[in-house]
């Protein structure tokens, strides 16, 4: 008994290093999964902490409640943002998501102004429309009336 144990121990033994052999593929696996998401989210947060302590006086950003505002005041912790004329907000400085170009927020304003126009327009004939069709249906309830009343007195 003594000889079979000693060849099964021997067995055994030669059998480690194909285990060896086997976690090469997950170590692979973990090196790709660190150079393809780890890294490049690092190099991101890493470019977002710099935007926000390059912020300045007149920069205009988005916040992370989607609202777009032009900076006012730039403090230790805390960003001033004007988001309508006379509006102000105080947000936090991790809350500033994206740096807009300059300007972007005067195109979105006249934008704005050229829409609102074609509303107003577009309603304003859509409710000269509505008041001649209530002219129409109220003549046309007078007639009917006025017809049931001749019928009645006949």
């Amino acid at each position: 008994m003594l000889i079979s144990e000693a060849f099964a121990q021997a067995a055994s033994g030669s059998q480690t290093e194909p285990g060896l052999m086997s976690l090469l593929p997950l170590i692979g696996i973990l090196v790709i999964f660190y150079l393809l998401l780890i890294r490049p989210q690092s190099k991101r947060a890493k470019e977002q902490i710099k935007m926000r302590e390059a912020l300045q006086k007149g920069d205009e950003v988005i916040i992370s409640g989607g609202e777009l505002g032009r900076v006012v005041s730039v403090g230790d912790n805390y960003v001033t943002l004007e988001i309508a004329p006379n509006v102000e907000i105080i947000v936090v400085k991790s809350g500033v998501q994206t740096l807009l170009p300059k300007g972007t927020l005067k195109s979105i304003d006249t934008g704005k102004s050229s829409k609102s126009t074609k509303n107003n327009k577009t309603q304003k004939v859509t409710d000269t429309t509505e008041s001649s069709n209530d002219d129409k249906n109220g003549d046309a309830t007078d007639k009917e009336t006025s017809s049931e009343g001749n019928k009645k007195e006949s």
